[in-house]
């Protein structure tokens, strides 16, 4: 997943909760120009941005192992 996606993912399901971009910044601890560029795919969030936001927006990060043949 690119980080473009995650930024849609983010962005989609603060605009269903009614959630603006700085109020989401502010419960996540994070800066609004960290969330901005993240939802337009141009930041490099560390996991734990990515998990503020996750935690605050009810969603939670997994990580799978694909196995190669």
């Amino acid at each position: 997943m690119l980080i473009k996606d995650i930024g849609e993912i983010i962005r989609t399901r603060r605009r269903e909760l009614g959630i603006t971009q700085p109020h989401l910044a502010e419960l996540a601890n994070i800066s609004t120009n960290t969330l901005y560029k993240i939802e337009r795919g141009q930041g490099n969030p560390s996991i734990d941005v990515l998990n503020k936001l996750a935690e605050v927006l009810g969603m939670e990060i997994t990580l799978e192992v694909i196995k190669k043949h």
